[in-house]
């Protein structure tokens, strides 16, 4: 699958690359929602949590092994960091790419923040 992330991937796009190793590239966002926003995808195209396989651990556990070692490049490892994958339309998922964005350098507040259409409903189903 083409987009920004495997032009990214295999080079063919700039960014501000932090880290990466044969598993894993970790980028800049470039339109950051914290001081620290940094994306960490994997070389291999998934496409989201949903298709995961089995065989793709390694990539799953570079994928946190490399937050850990963002986190601390940039200070963020012991105030605290979050790390967030979307998963598809209504997670959020934007690129159709598996991708975590680690976010910290700030409080950043609560887990989730919903619309106000889904608010109304899990009132209406007593939630």
């Amino acid at each position: 699958m083409e987009n920004i992330f495997s032009r990214i991937v295999s080079k063919e796009e700039p960014a501000n690359i932090v880290y990466e190793n044969e598993y894993v590239c970790c980028f800049d966002d470039i339109s950051p929602s914290a001081p620290v926003h940094i994306l960490i995808v994997p070389k291999k195209y998934i496409q989201s949590l949903a298709t995961i396989e089995a065989g793709d651990e390694k990539y799953l556990s570079e994928i946190l092994l490399a937050s850990k070692e963002v986190a601390k490049m940039k200070g963020i490892d012991q105030s605290g960091f979050r790390l967030i994958s979307n998963c598809n339309h209504d997670g959020g998922q934007e690129v159709n790419y598996l991708h975590f964005h680690l976010v910290g350098g700030c409080r950043v507040g609560h887990m989730i923040s919903l619309p106000k259409a889904a608010k109304k409903a899990m009132k209406e189903m007593g939630l």
